[in-house]
């Protein structure tokens, strides 16, 4: 997981995005790749479009590798938490595609990460930002190794 994440961070970086990788405890997970890539890609690209920035770290405890990912923007009103990750959802209210998306990006995300069963939550941070919780079960059985 931990080249997984440093090559998706280096690939987000590449192309003008500021993101940071911190705190990655060495650990394997199985994943589907391709899927898991868009899933965390479309996470950190909200944060760094939405937040001024993303901040990912990746721990684990005895079941689980939980990948958060940090920005420092206004957050999301605590009423939309859930209900960003309803297909063409969009906080950020004008239609102008230059300012946000479609609206897909975190009802896809919610999608591969709950069929490599796990789950994913949003809270507003005390300090400002908005915290994205990623928690992918180690072993899963349903999925394809890292590659």
């Amino acid at each position: 997981m931990p080249d997984f994440l440093s090559e998706l961070v280096a690939d987000i970086s590449d192309v003008g995005g500021d993101v940071t990788l911190q705190d990655v405890t060495p650990m394997s997970v199985r994943i589907k790749p391709v899927a898991m890539r868009r899933a965390l890609r479309n996470v950190i690209e909200n944060a760094i479009r939405y937040g001024g920035g993303a901040s990912v770290t990746a721990t684990q405890d005895d079941n689980n590798v939980i990948i958060t990912v940090s920005d420092h923007g206004p957050g999301i009103p605590k009423a939309d938490l859930e209900r960003v990750f309803d297909p063409f959802v969009r906080v950020e209210k004008s239609r102008n595609l230059e300012t946000g998306g479609t609206g897909l990006g975190l009802s896809i995300a919610r999608t591969v990460i709950q069929a490599h069963g796990g789950d994913i939550t949003l809270s507003n941070r005390s300090e400002g930002g908005l915290q994205v919780e990623i928690t992918l079960p180690l072993g899963s059985e349903k999925t394809e190794p890292e590659s």
